[in-house]
C-alpha cells in the first residue's frame, strides 16, 4: 500500500509541472493528458483539475460545457470546479484482467467552439487480492520406493494483483518427510515443488497431511492455503518424462475448432504396468480448458472452441503425465495467438445535427465522430469516406476523430434530406468495413417565389351570369414549407376603371378563386384583363404576377329586329309595287333585319310563314329577298300579302316577323284603287309635312336631272353606238348592278335594283324607246331606289313617315314619267 502512495505521489509531481506547460505545446505536440490513481478509490474522489490542466477557467467549464466521454464512463467533470471525479467503482483486475499496464482512454470535450481532448488515466494496483488455490486439496500418491530428493510439482496458487501485490513466496507446514522448493516458470511465474527429505514407509505411514500456504508481497500480505494428502503407495520408481520442459507454438485466432495445436510426448523406463501413463491439465483456468482438449492417452492437444486474439492473446498451461505407480511430471504449453483480421471498424457518433438550414455556409460541421478497430497493427488501421450523394465531406480532426462538413450549396426544394452513409474500412487483408446511415434534413428558407400553373389565363364567361359566381381559379404553387409556401392573391392592375374593377371583379385571398361581382353584358363588355399577383408569407416576401384574360361570351338574349318593311304610323304595314310584266326572278323587295347577338345567335334566316299566293313568290333563306316565281296571269289577284318570320341561330332561337304588301299595277292609278284600302293618316305632324315638301322639292329636281342626262346619253349613243351608259355610277356597273357592302348577309337595307323586266341582265337606261318599254323609270319606281333617296333626305328616327314619303316619291315619279313619254313625243 504504502508503494502504490509513492507511485501516485510520483505521478503527482509530474501532474504539477505538465498542466503548465500543457496550454503552450498541447496544440503542437496532441499529447493527451495523464492521470495516475489507485484502484478501488472512493466514488467522488478527485483525480485532477482538469479544467486547469486544459488552460480553461472556472467559468470556461459551465460555459462551454466540459464533460468527458468514454465507452464505460467511471469518471465525470465536476461543472462548478473543473475536477475530474471518480463516478463508479474502479477494479483494475475487472478492467484491465490480466495486463500489467491498465490505462484508461477517456476524450475531454468542450464546445463553443467544438474541439475534443484526450485523456489517460493509469489505475495503479493495489493489494486488494489474496492468492487463492482452484482446488481445496491435492492428493498426491507416492511409492515408497522413491529416493530422497525427489521433486513433485505442485499446483500454483493464482493471484490477480500484479508487481509487489501479485504472489510472492510459498510456504510448507512443519514435517520431516518433506521440504518445499520454490521455483521460477519462463513466464516469470513461480511455482512449488514439494522435494522428498527421506526415504517413506507405507507400514509406517500410509498418509501424510501436509499445509501449503501461499503468500503475496504486499504490506501486509495475504496468503491462500491448500491442503495436501500424500498417500504412500507402493513402489514405481521411474516417473514418466517429457521430451521437453516447455512446448511453445504460435497459432491464427482463426483456425476452426478440432484443429491440432501440438503433440506432447513422454518416457517411462519402467516396463509393465508401470510403464502405462495417462496426460492430463494440470491447474489450467477454467477458460484454457473450454478452448483446448488435451488427448490423455495420446496426448494431442486440438482446440475445442474458437479462439479470439482480442479477448486472450497467450495462453500457458501445465501438462502432467502420471504412470500407473502414480509417478508424475510435468510440462508447460505456451500457445501464442496470432491477430487475424476478424473485427470490422466501429463509428461512434459523438454529435449530431440532424437538421442545417439550406443557406448554410461551406465547412459548417454537420457530425462529429470517432472510429475504432480491436485489431492490432495494420488490421487496426481505418480510414473513412463517405457515399457520394450530396454537398458533403470528411476532415480528420485528431486521432481517429473526424468532421463531417459541408462542402457545396444545398437546395431544400432539389433534395429536402440528405441519407448519408459513413463507411470505416481497415488496411487488414482482406480489408473488412463497416458502415452507419443517417438521415440529415434541410431546413427551409424563403428563396423561391410562387410559380403560377400557367402562363397566362384565358378564361371564357357567358353574359347574363349570376353576380357573385366563379368565373375561374388561378393557382399558384410555392416549394418552400410554412409560411414561405403560404401563397395569397390579389388584382392589382387592370385594363377597367380602377374605380370600377371592384364592382366587375374579386378574387379569394387565399383560393385564388376569382368572382364575377355583376352580371356581365356582351353588348356593353366583351374582354377585360386583369393582373393577379401571387405572394407568399416569407421575410422577406416573394411575389409573382399573371395575366388573366376574361372573354365575355355571348348568349342569346337580343331576338332579330326588321328595319324594313317598316310599319306605318298607325301600326299597318306599308306596300310595295310590283310591275305586272315582271319576269320570274324578279326582285321585288327585301327584308332587312338585324340581330345584337353575335356569330351563331346573329346568323338570320327568313321563312315565309303566311302568303296569299304561296306559289307566286319566293323568300331568300339567307338574303331575305323577295322574287316572283313565276309570271303573272290574268287570274292571279292583284294584291298579295306575305307574312314573313326571322329566325336568328340560336338555341333556342328568337324570331320576328314583318307584313309584306305587294301590289301589282304598271302605274299609279292602277294601284289608287288597292292603295285606298290603305289611306295615309289624315292629320301627320307639322315636321313631317316639312320634310314632305323638302322631299318632294328634291325629288323633282334629280327627276329633271335624270331625264337630261338620260337624253344626253341618248344622243351620245348615236355618234357611238359601242358606248353604253348607266344611270350613276353609284348604281351600277359593266357587270351589273353595283351593291352595298354587306348586302348578301341580309342584315343591312338593299340600296339599287337596276334590272328590267325585258332584258333582266341590260342596265342600260331607255328613256327614248318608247311608253311601254321604259326600264329606267321603272326602276326609279322600285322600293329600294326610292328608299335610299329618301333615307339620305329624311333624319333618322322618322320610320314611318319615309314609309308615308316613299308612296308619295312613287306616285310623283308616276307621274313624270308620263311627262317625260310626253315630252319625248314633242321633241320627236
Amino acid at each position: 500500500m504504502g508503494g502504490s502512495c509513492a507511485q501516485r505521489r510520483r505521478a503527482g509531481r509530474g501532474q504539477v509541472l505538465f498542466p503548465w506547460l500543457l496550454p503552450l505545446f498541447y496544440s503542437a505536440l496532441g499529447e493527451p493528458i495523464r492521470y495516475s490513481i489507485p484502484e478501488e478509490l472512493a466514488k467522488g474522489s478527485v483525480v485532477g483539475n482538469l479544467a486547469k490542466d486544459l488552460g480553461l477557467s472556472v467559468l470556461d467549464v459551465s460555459a462551454r460545457k466540459l464533460r468527458v466521454s468514454a465507452e464505460k464512463l467511471h469518471f465525470n467533470v465536476d461543472a462548478q470546479s473543473g475536477d475530474l471525479l471518480v463516478k463508479d467503482r474502479i477494479d483494475r483486475e475487472q478492467i484491465c484482467k490480466e495486463r500489467r499496464r491498465c490505462e484508461l482512454q477517456l476524450e475531454a470535450v468542450v464546445e463553443n467552439p467544438l474541439n475534443i481532448f484526450h485523456v489517460v488515466v493509469t489505475i495503479e494496483d493495489i493489494n486488494d487480492h489474496a492468492p487463492q488455490f482452484l482446488k481445496d486439496e491435492i492428493i498426491l500418491e507416492i511409492s515408497e520406493s522413491v529416493s530422497p530428493g525427489m521433486g513433485t510439482i505442485l499446483e500454483s496458487a493464482k493471484d490477480p494483483d500484479i508487481g509487489m501485490n501479485s504472489l510472492s513466496k510459498y510456504q510448507l507446514g512443519p514435517n520431516e518427510y518433506f521440504s518445499l522448493v520454490v521455483k521460477d516458470n519462463p513466464d516469470g511465474d513461480k511455482y512449488p515443488e514439494l522435494l522428498l527429505q527421506k526415504t517413506l514407509d507405507r507400514e509406517t505411514q500410509s498418509t501424510h497431511h501436509l499445509v501449503l500456504t501461499a503468500l503475496d508481497g504486499g504490506n501486509p500480505p495475504l496468503s491462500g492455503t491448500i491442503q495436501i494428502r500424500i498417500i504412500v503407495v507402493d513402489a514405481n520408481d521411474n516417473p514418466p518424462v517429457f521430451s521437453q520442459d516447455v512446448y511453445r507454438v504460435s497459432l491464427r485466432e482463426d483456425v476452426p475448432p478440432g484443429t491440432s495445436v501440438l503433440r506432447v510426448m513422454a518416457t517411462d523406463r519402467d516396463e509393465g504396468i508401470n510403464a502405462e501413463f495417462t496426460y492430463s491439465f494440470l491447474g489450467v483456468a477454467d477458460k484454457a480448458q473450454s478452448v483446448f482438449y488435451l488427448d490423455s492417452s495420446t496426448g494431442n492437444i486440438i482446440t475445442h472452441q474458437p479462439l479470439d486474439f482480442e479477448e486472450v492473446e497467450r495462453y500457458t498451461m501445465n501438462v502432467e503425465v502420471k504412470d500407473r505407480g502414480s509417478l508424475s511430471t510435468q510440462c508447460k504449453i505456451i500457445i501464442e495467438v496470432l491477430d487475424e483480421n476478424d473485427n470490422s471498424p466501429e463509428i461512434i457518433i459523438t454529435s449530431l445535427s440532424d437538421q442545417i438550414l439550406e443557406n448554410s455556409p461551406r465547412g459548417m460541421v454537420v457530425a462529429l465522430f470517432k472510429t475504432r478497430d480491436r485489431d492490432s497493427g495494420e488490421n487496426a488501421e481505418v480510414t473513412c469516406s463517405l457515399s457520394r450523394n450530396g454537398p458533403f465531406k470528411i476532415r480528420s480532426s485528431s486521432n481517429n476523430y473526424y468532421k463531417l462538413v459541408t462542402d457545396g450549396a444545398l437546395d431544400r426544394e432539389q433534395t429536402p434530406a440528405y441519407n448519408l452513409t459513413i463507411t470505416a474500412t481497415d488496411k487488414g487483408k482482406p480489408p473488412l468495413s463497416s458502415d452507419i446511415t443517417f438521415t440529415l434534413h434541410i431546413t427551409d428558407v424563403n428563396d423561391n417565389a410562387p410559380i403560377f400553373q400557367k402562363s397566362t389565363y384565358l378564361v371564357h364567361v357567358p353574359e347574363n351570369n349570376q353576380p357573385g359566381a366563379s368565373i375561374t381559379q388561378v393557382g399558384a404553387w410555392d416549394p418552400d414549407l410554412g409560411p414561405n409556401g403560404q401563397v395569397s392573391y390579389s388584382i392589382i392592375a387592370s385594363d377597367l376603371e380602377p374605380k370600377t374593377l371592384s364592382s366587375y371583379v374579386s378574387v379569394n385571398v387565399q383560393s385564388g378563386v376569382v368572382f364575377a361581382q355583376r352580371s356581365f353584358d356582351h353588348e356593353q363588355l366583351r374582354a377585360f384583363e386583369l393582373t393577379i399577383q401571387a405572394r407568399d408569407q416569407g421575410l422577406p416576401a416573394l411575389s409573382t404576377n399573371v395575366s388573366l384574360r376574361v372573354l365575355v361570351d355571348d348568349r342569346n338574349d337580343n331576338a332579330p329586329r326588321v328595319l324594313y318593311p317598316a310599319l306605318g304610323p298607325d301600326g299597318s304595314a306599308l306596300f310595295d309595287t310590283v310591275p305586272r310584266a315582271a319576269q320570274p326572278d324578279y326582285l321585288v323587295t327585301k327584308v332587312v333585319a338585324v340581330d345584337a347577338d353575335a356569330g351563331h345567335n346573329a346568323w338570320l334566316s327568313y321563312h315565309l310563314l303566311q302568303a296569299t299566293d304561296p306559289g307566286l313568290f319566293s323568300l331568300g333563306l339567307r338574303t331575305g329577298e323577295v322574287r316572283t316565281v313565276r309570271p303573272l296571269n290574268d287570274k292571279d289577284a292583284s294584291r298579295h300579302r306575305l307574312l314573313v318570320a326571322v329566325r336568328d341561330g340560336g338555341q333556342p332561337p328568337l324570331s320576328a316577323t314583318a307584313t309584306l304588301l305587294l301590289i301589282f299595277a304598271d302605274s299609279l292609278q292602277e294601284a289608287l284603287p288597292d292603295i285606298a284600302d290603305h289611306p295615309i293618316p289624315s292629320d301627320p305632324q307639322a315636321e313631317l309635312q316639312f320634310y314632305l315638301v323638302v322631299a318632294l322639292a328634291l325629288i323633282s329636281v334629280l327627276f329633271l336631272l335624270a331625264v337630261i342626262l338620260a337624253i344626253s346619253l341618248r344622243l351620245r349613243q348615236y355618234s357611238n353606238p359601242v358606248a353604253r351608259g348607266c344611270f350613276g355610277s353609284v348604281f351600277c356597273s359593266k357587270s351589273g348592278p353595283v351593291l352595298p357592302p354587306n348586302y348578301s348577309d341580309g342584315t343591312l337595307p338593299y340600296a339599287c335594283n337596276m334590272r328590267g323586266h325585258g332584258d333582266q341582265t341590260n342596265p342600260e337606261f331607255n328613256f327614248l324607246t318608247s311608253v311601254n318599254n321604259f326600264p329606267a323609270v321603272q326602276d326609279i319606281l322600285n322600293k329600294d331606289s326610292s328608299s335610299v333617296l329618301l333615307a339620305s333626305i329624311l333624319p333618322p328616327g322618322v320610320e314611318a313617315e319615309k314609309n308615308t314619303l316613299d308612296q308619295v316619291f312613287k306616285m310623283t315619279l308616276f307621274i313624270f314619267q308620263y311627262a317625260s313619254v310626253t315630252q319625248y313625243s314633242t321633241i320627236s
